[in-house]
């Protein structure tokens, strides 16, 4: 078979196609462009899409892991020649299920393939089945080892014993491990079949046996019952004609009874004539209580109330004027104060100026000589200078006191502090007043309170104090109560007083004598047990006699147990005939099964040693499909896992060649990524085995390097 293209809407691939060429076709493009997508998407056209597989924690399904990335439904398109002609495969979705559709037609006419169809497709193209194709024909570097299965080693076994793939011994196998299973399988063959149909004739005869017993005790035991009956019916006349006696008593007794609660009833009716009703009683209580529960609140509430505050100490500056007052009193008395400062330090320095000009003078005078005219100036300046400063001496003092009187005002305080002192003084007023109304108006509103529930108290219980009022309203309660259940009490006196006078009956006195001490109702429950328990005897014999009539008499019953034992004995002969049948066939099949290794295992070493130049030059094959190597150094012969990544690789590439010669020879090999982990060497042999490959089938090798290109 040679694919010429492939189209696929598959996973990120969108209506893309694929061109291929017979011989070797080199795909090399980078990770994630699509390779692993073509093929699995070939895998699918060949073989269709398994919609049950589930998707697990670890891996995919195909039908989830290629849904098209552009929503479009899964679809795609094989070109190929086959068998000399050139047909197209085609699957698409349809409905709910993925690639579910298969058509298969000549290419150029269109002619429908008879022989192909969407579960056989890949089985006829390629000549395998889908599990031999992928350890055989498909090559993908994370699935490299080649594993068994029954398809592989069924069709390398008759590969290599007779060349014939088409399975007689398997199927003679299967026939005798049919018949094997039709005789003996679990608890469907024959054999268990008749071995039950033996323990259930068996079981029948027992079964009939015991019914004739059971039926033999059920009839003596009815006699047993009809006689305790008998008694028992006898013993309850004698306990009615007792009760019947001591039931006139009771009419008598029940009599005497009614009519004092009658009286009873008439007191208690005197007693509630002029009072209130009950509801109202229980009302003025609920009442009385509910305001005895708001008065004791209030209490508690005006007892948890702040006291009124203390009135903040008024400074002695403050006396005599009120509180809006103070600042203006402390701004007019600082704007003062600075006032006289600013006086004194212009009279110090008025003092200084004057004092320094005549200095200057009278130096200037003795500076010029003896002009007495600058003495004298000098003189006078200095006498005026004395005057000027008594004068200012006396006016400083003033204002020193004037400052004085003033500071006295605020002791403690300086003059920059005193309008922010009258400030807080106004505010520590303002506050006061604001707490002592908020106080006194809580107090105020509770005491209203109390008061409007003490007047609603006293309307309540007039001039009754609470004991007495409680008292009066119990009574009351307690009165209709009484009359109540004298009602009550006067009612079912008289009822009981007619019940006994219509049950009481005449009851004629028995004429057998009685013996025993039952009550009437052990008596009855007695009689009542008696009665269920016949019900049962015959309901139980009528069950065991049609069960004797469902299962036939005993003759018939052991004739068909003797029929049931021939066959069973018959059978068992039969079972083990074939077994040994089968053991014999198996003896066979295994040795031939140890006949087809040395065939792939020669071919695989050809194709190995090769690939290693000659390293490895023994190499041996196990039933399952494992692998051993030496090289031509080695002493020993090991498994696979004694070898490098890239060597395991390449032995299982030489394994995979021999099979893919041996079971596909005509169909496509598909490599994906297979030689990523050749060094350069076994690179260049490994390119040089496909092409020889290549002359005689199609090999479509993905990679994502650049090596395979330019060998």
């Amino acid at each position: 078979m040679k694919i010429y293209s492939m189209t696929a809407t598959f996973g990120k691939l969108e209506n893309q196609t694929l061109k291929l060429e017979p011989g070797m076709n080199i795909i090399q493009a980078p990770n994630e462009w699509g390779k692993s997508t073509w093929c699995a998407f070939l895998v699918t056209m060949l073989y269709g899409l398994d919609t049950r597989e589930k998707t697990t924690k670890t891996a995919l399904a195909v039908k989830e892991r290629y849904a098209p990335w552009s929503g479009s439904p899964m679809s795609g398109r094989i070109d190929l020649c086959w068998d000399g002609k050139d047909i197209t495969i085609e699957r698409w979705t349809k409905g709910r299920t993925p690639m579910g559709e298969f058509r298969a037609y000549e290419t150029e006419s269109g002619l429908e393939v008879p022989q192909l169809s969407g579960a056989n497709c890949g089985e006829i193209l390629l000549g395998v089945e889908k599990s031999v194709f992928l350890r055989a024909g498909f090559l993908c570097l994370s699935d490299l080892p080649v594993t068994a299965d029954d398809a592989l080693r069924r069709r390398l076994n008759a590969l290599v014993t007779t060349g014939d793939e088409s399975g007689a011994g398997d199927a003679l196998g299967q026939k005798l491990r049919d018949l094997k299973n039709k005789c003996r399988f679990n608890r469907t063959g024959l054999i268990p079949q008749a071995e039950e149909q033996k323990k259930d004739l068996e079981n029948k005869l027992l079964e009939l046996q015991a019914l004739e017993i059971q039926q033999q005790r059920q009839t003596q035991r009815q006699l047993e019952i009809q006689a305790q009956f008998d008694d028992l019916e006898n013993h309850l006349q004698h306990l009615r004609y007792a009760a019947a006696t001591e039931n006139m008593q009771r009419v008598h007794d029940a009599h005497v009874a009614s009519e004092a609660a009658a009286e009873n009833l008439a007191k208690w009716e005197d007693a509630c004539a002029g009072a209130i009703s009950r509801e109202e009683a229980v009302e003025q209580l609920h009442k009385h209580t509910s305001l005895q529960q708001t008065i004791s609140s209030l209490l508690q509430e005006k007892a948890s109330l702040p006291p009124e505050p203390a009135q903040p100490q008024v400074p002695s500056q403050y006396q005599n004027i009120s509180p809006q007052k103070a600042i203006a009193h402390a701004e007019e008395d600082s704007k003062y104060y600075a006032d006289l400062e600013h006086a004194k330090q212009k009279s110090n320095l008025f003092y200084g100026i004057y004092g320094g000009i005549a200095a200057l003078l009278l130096l200037a005078a003795i500076l010029a000589g003896s002009s007495g005219l600058w003495i004298a100036v000098g003189i006078f300046m200095i006498l005026g200078g004395i005057g000027v400063a008594a004068f200012n001496y006396l006016r400083a003092a003033r204002i020193d006191r004037e400052m004085k009187a003033i500071t006295d005002r605020y002791p403690g305080i300086g003059p920059g502090q005193w309008v922010e002192y009258a400030a807080f003084h106004v505010e520590t007023q303002r506050q006061y007043q604001e707490t002592l109304k908020i106080t006194r108006d809580l107090r105020n509103k509770v005491q209203s309170k109390l008061k409007e529930a003490q007047d609603q108290m006293d309307a309540l219980t007039g001039q009754l104090d609470s004991q007495a009022f409680l008292l009066r309203c119990n009574e009351i309660i307690a009165a209709h109560d009484a009359l109540i259940d004298a009602k009550r009490s006067h009612q079912t006196a008289a009822a009981h007083a007619d019940a006994l006078r219509a049950m009481v009956k005449p009851v004629p006195k028995p004429e057998k004598p009685d013996c025993l001490t039952l009550s009437e109702a052990e008596t009855e429950k007695a009689l009542s047990n008696l009665e269920l328990e016949g019900k049962h005897i015959h309901q139980r014999m009528g069950q065991f006699q049609g069960r004797m009539d469902a299962l036939g008499s005993e003759s018939a019953l052991q004739a068909k147990l003797d029929a049931v034992n021939a066959r069973i004995a018959k059978l068992t002969q039969i079972y083990n005939a074939l077994e040994l049948a089968l053991k014999a066939l198996d003896t066979a099949t295994a040795e031939l099964q140890r006949r087809f290794a040395p065939r792939i295992a020669e071919s695989a070493r050809d194709i190995f040693s090769k690939l290693t130049d000659g390293r490895y030059d023994r190499l041996n094959l196990t039933q399952e499909l494992t692998v051993n190597t030496a090289t031509n150094e080695d002493v020993a012969i090991r498994s696979a896992i004694w070898r490098s990544d890239g060597t395991i690789d390449q032995l299982y590439l030489a394994l995979r060649l021999a099979v893919a010669r041996e079971l596909t020879p005509h169909a496509p090999l598909v490599l994906d990524d297979a030689l990523v982990r050749f060094d350069d060497t076994r690179h260049a042999a490994a390119m040089e085995i496909l092409k020889e490959e290549a002359n005689s089938k199609q090999i479509i090798l993905f990679t994502c390097q650049s090596r395979e290109t330019k060998t």
